[in-house]
């Protein structure tokens, strides 16, 4: 399964972290310098949870970003899953 939220569509993204040597001239070094710039992903916050949907009265289980979860503790399981097309 992919690791794609299903209500808000957030999944990895791409970006770099930046590798550097040396020590920092404030701790008594002579300077940080940069000798990389290597690439990652950023990954959703994803959980799998299984919801309780009452006008369906049955569960639903869906892959959540935390940022989702938050949309349904706010506006409700069954208007929230139905206006992303899972109900």
């Amino acid at each position: 399964m992919s690791r794609v939220c299903s209500i808000t569509g957030a999944k990895a993204a791409k970006g770099h972290v930046i590798h550097r040597r040396g020590m920092a001239k404030k701790k008594g070094g002579v300077g940080q310098h940069v000798t990389a710039n290597t690439p990652r992903l950023f990954a959703p916050n994803l959980k799998t949870r299984r919801i309780w949907v009452p006008e369906l009265n049955r569960h639903v289980t869906v892959k959540l970003s935390a940022r989702a979860l938050k949309t349904i503790a706010k506006n409700g399981a069954y208007q929230t899953l139905k206006a992303a097309g899972l109900v």
